[in-house]
């Protein structure tokens, strides 16, 4: 609000027992109009949303142009992959920039951040749980185009016992070793932290070339029947989920080296922790009805 008539300022000034330091009234009651009596963090406007929004149409719309043999498919792609690692990146960046240095994320803030995580895992397992419910749905009552047998005629399986079983024990042994580094961190142990950290990537690496060796050897593709759509969709994107764990905790371990996180204050780490966890759990549920018990 603005005063024009001197004689009224003059007197709110008098009434309220203004200091020198307000003599400009006018702008006293404009700063006094947009302060802020809240602690949650208020990002600053940002075109990495829109961009990484373009960027996922162009890869799937590529990835779909592709398949379907059209001029320019690769390319469209090639294209929207690009853009999403750069505004994965940039985002980040500001993210880190924003908690680590302009010290932004305060409790309030992480509580809310601790929630959105909550629920991105939770909308996670609803993802995993459509292909497990396509699985069980082929293979409790085969259809007559399979031969109503699961697994269907004529395909011959993987075994649990072989690779599947050892990456079970790498991904197990995982969870341990960021366990391990996630009670360190807590404890100010920064060596034992980035031991921790060290020890999971390198299982995180291993389970995914021995996951990329059984693919190469499978004896059946993703075009043999229900079974093989089943199998390397599930398969797959766990696959995925373990690359997309792996790169969060190998910037994690970065950060750690760089002092990024405290005892009381690395939520970074600990949002990469629960979804490694999160990823333990799907591999125990996936080996023991699609390879054990579904082959």
């Amino acid at each position: 609000m603005l005063f024009y008539n001197d004689k009224i300022k003059k007197e709110l000034l008098k009434r309220f027992s203004f200091t020198s330091k307000f003599k400009n009234f006018d702008f006293f009651l404009t700063l006094k109009s947009i302060k802020t009596n809240h602690h949650w963090h208020l990002v600053d406007p940002s075109p990495w949303p829109l961009m990484g929004a373009l960027g996922a149409f162009c890869m799937t719309s590529g990835g779909v142009l592709y398949m379907h043999n059209y001029n320019g498919g690769s390319l469209l792609f090639q294209i929207g992959v690009f853009t999403t690692i750069f505004v994965m990146y940039v985002w980040w960046r500001d993210i880190i920039r924003e908690a680590t240095f302009e010290e932004q994320h305060n409790s309030a803030v992480q509580r809310g951040l601790r929630l959105g995580m909550i629920l991105f895992i939770i909308s996670e397992i609803m993802f995993f749980f459509a292909f497990f419910w396509a699985f069980f749905h082929s293979s409790l009552a085969p259809t007559f185009n399979i031969g109503g047998v699961w697994p269907p005629e004529d395909i011959a399986t993987i075994g649990a016992s072989g690779i599947p079983l050892t990456n079970t024990i790498l991904l197990l042994s995982s969870g341990a070793t960021v366990t391990w580094a996630h009670h360190a961190i807590r404890g100010k142990a920064k060596k034992y932290t980035i031991l921790g950290l060290f020890f999971t990537v390198v299982l995180a690496i291993l389970f995914t070339l021995l996951q990329g060796y059984e693919y190469f050897n499978a004896p059946f593709n993703m075009n043999d029947s229900v079974f093989g759509s089943c199998f390397y969709m599930t398969t797959g994107f766990h696959g995925f989920h373990v690359f997309i764990g792996t790169c969060c905790l190998i910037v994690s371990f970065v950060r750690v080296v760089l002092n990024h996180y405290t005892a009381t204050h690395h939520f970074g780490l600990e949002a990469g922790i629960w979804y490694w966890h999160f990823v333990d759990v799907v591999w125990l549920f996936l080996f023991v009805t699609v390879y054990w018990w579904g082959c």
